[in-house]
């Protein structure tokens, strides 16, 4: 599967939307009927465009009220101890994302913490310590203005708001002639 058609990108879209959907709330939704529609899920998971389902959880509502944002600049830039380091970040649940940038510092990372104090404690006895740091530059949400890990579909053909209408008229529509 190499290019993605509207149904794909319907499917895609809906999912983003609301994963829990069953396969014949789906095909109902993208104008499919139910095989076809549950094929296309299928092609699209094999495929690798659908990585996986998971819930979102509210990290305020599980006590994790400070979200940090780390920039950790590394001593040497070697293949192996950056190796290293990635690896000692990977094993730790409380820094929820990481990304290798450009510019300064080595590492930008995402450190959920119940409050300060923790996440001050997790500073100096956990991040300070991973191989190769050489500094630590946090920066902390004040609060959250957008977070979503739904991804733009509309590079890839008709813009998705466009293709969700088509798919509540089609909704419409057929709901009409029972």
């Amino acid at each position: 599967m190499e290019t993605l058609d509207k149904f794909d990108l319907l499917i895609l879209s809906e999912l983003q939307a609301d994963a829990r959907l069953t396969n014949a709330e789906l095909a109902q939704r993208v104008g499919l009927s139910a095989a076809p529609c549950w094929r296309r899920v299928r092609a699209l998971e094999e495929a690798g465009f659908i990585k996986g389902y998971r819930a979102e959880i509210d990290r305020h509502k599980i006590g994790l009220g400070v979200l940090a944002f780390v920039r950790l600049d590394a001593n040497r830039n070697t293949g192996e101890l950056t190796r290293e380091m990635e690896e000692a970040i990977r094993k730790i649940p409380e820094i929820v994302s990481c990304h290798y940038i450009s510019g300064a510092g080595t590492f930008e990372l995402q450190v959920v913490s119940r409050d300060l104090d923790t996440f001050s404690q997790f500073a100096r006895q956990v991040l300070i310590n991973l191989p190769n740091v050489k500094d630590l530059h946090t920066s902390f949400s004040l609060g959250e203005v957008k977070a979503s890990s739904a991804l733009p579909l509309s590079h890839l053909g008709a813009p998705t708001a466009q293709l969700q209408a088509q798919s509540r008229t089609q909704r419409a529509t057929s709901g009409s002639k029972r």
